[in-house]
């Protein structure tokens, strides 16, 4: 089986110290990479197959429609790059279409991350597959060599929405560096829509991404020596429209204090750790935010309903 696995993790360490200093703001926060252990990147593959969740099956439909055409923009022989790689839903439409001779998925879930590789270098034998296990919301390493070119990029299911406005602005530079001038980044981008569907989308009736958004608490308790009891916070989703974005919190119940890696938090009734943002753009203000960061569009590709949008982006020349 023609796979490798390259090994960039974050750190224990380094994730006690997000944590604890997450929990130490005034509003307290946790970013959303740590909901991806084993059991949350399982819960999230579950959440992508609910009846109200459209940006997993909306993006797949547009793959599939217009893969022929987004293989030619990324162009054939190329060394693809899939950051946040998760499962394979997404990506084997892709690789059937485009067929690179070295394809690198990067995941900050390790084991997620090795099924996936092994079960896409089984079934593509004739791609080489670099798995990267790796935190790319930071700088982090790539198993890249000079020859590998030229390269592309495919950062799908609308993740950059998870970052800050202006963090997303410099994630892109970090993607713009590694492609090198004229390389070719394909990116789901989120669409603004009614408040109803996104509420439905983050609220499913079945609970499986209040679920999610607790199993945060449950991996501090196992990976961090906490005391937080899951059933004494609530899961809270809501539209901002002041910012365009879907917020995500946990919400405590009642007055407590919280045990995390021998620290004490103190919550307050209805205090919240805010555990995700979604940012939800339009197509013209996602085209400003990578011209920002040094890329132009080439192409958009969206549903017949106007609900998400697939882009084609060219690093500018230097």
């Amino acid at each position: 089986m023609n796979v490798s696995f390259f090994d960039d993790h974050p750190k224990p360490a380094d994730i006690r110290a997000e944590v604890l200093r997450g929990l130490a703001l005034p509003e307290k926060r946790i970013p959303p990479k740590f909901f991806y252990d084993e059991p949350g990147s399982r819960l999230f593959d579950a959440i992508c197959e609910l009846p109200e969740y459209y940006p997993t099956r909306t993006e797949i439909g547009i793959l599939r429609q217009y893969g022929g055409e987004m293989a030619e923009l990324l162009g054939h022989d190329v060394v693809l790059i899939e950051l946040g790689s998760g499962s394979s839903l997404k990506i084997r439409t892709l690789l059937e279409a485009l067929r690179p001779r070295v394809y690198i998925p990067v995941d900050i879930s390790r084991e997620h991350l090795l099924r996936s590789a092994e079960s896409l270098a089984a079934a593509f034998p004739e791609i080489e597959v670099r798995a990267a296990c790796a935190d790319y919301s930071r700088p982090f390493h790539l198993p890249l060599s000079e020859a590998d070119q030229p390269r592309a990029a495919f950062f799908p299911g609308s993740s950059v929405g998870n970052f800050e406005p202006a963090d997303a602005e410099a994630f892109l530079r970090r993607v713009g560096d590694f492609l090198g001038p004229g390389g070719h980044l394909l990116i789901g981008v989120d669409l603004r829509k009614s408040e109803d569907i996104l509420h439905s989308a983050y609220n499913d009736a079945a609970g499986v991404t209040a679920a999610f958004n607790l199993n945060l608490l449950t991996r501090i308790n196992r990976e961090l020596e906490g005391s937080f009891d899951p059933a004494a916070f609530h899961h809270s989703a809501f539209f901002n429209p002041h910012d365009s974005r879907i917020e995500m919190h946990l919400v405590s119940n009642a007055p407590q204090d919280v045990l995390v890696a021998g620290e004490t938090f103190r919550f307050s009734e209805g205090e919240s750790i805010h555990t995700e943002c979604s940012y939800k753009y339009g197509i013209d203000d996602f085209h400003a935010l990578a011209r920002r960061a040094g890329f132009e569009s080439v192409r958009v590709w969206t549903d017949d309903a106007q609900l998400f949008s697939v882009h084609g982006l060219r690093r500018q020349e230097d």
